[in-house]
């Protein structure tokens, strides 16, 4: 398997970890979520950008873009429907200074 390439993304978010009020946090199961795919969807969902323009600024191809995209998506749909909570960390990034 080939080693994953630096994708490269503005900051780190704020606040790293999201549950719902409904339940423990010591009984709540969770999805983790990578840096760079709270990158990904914070520039194509957020600030409504193209896959390329994306692409562009994480400095990736665009196919890889789709790739972080797909599981993403997953992971957030299951946390909302499932009462999860989302912890984001790792990946494999580097800040934009």
């Amino acid at each position: 398997m080939r080693p994953q390439k630096t994708r490269w993304v503005k900051c780190m978010p704020g606040q790293r970890y999201f549950k719902p009020k409904c339940k423990d946090k010591k009984v709540l199961d969770e999805v983790k979520l990578t840096i760079d795919e709270f990158e990904a969807i914070r520039l194509i969902d957020l600030e409504r950008l193209e896959q390329a323009q994306v692409a562009g600024r994480m400095k990736v191809h665009r196919s890889t873009i789709s790739r972080i995209l797909a599981p993403a998506r997953k992971k957030i749909a299951d946390a909302l429907v499932n009462n999860k909570a989302i912890k984001i960390e790792g990946g494999c990034c580097k800040f934009k200074e």
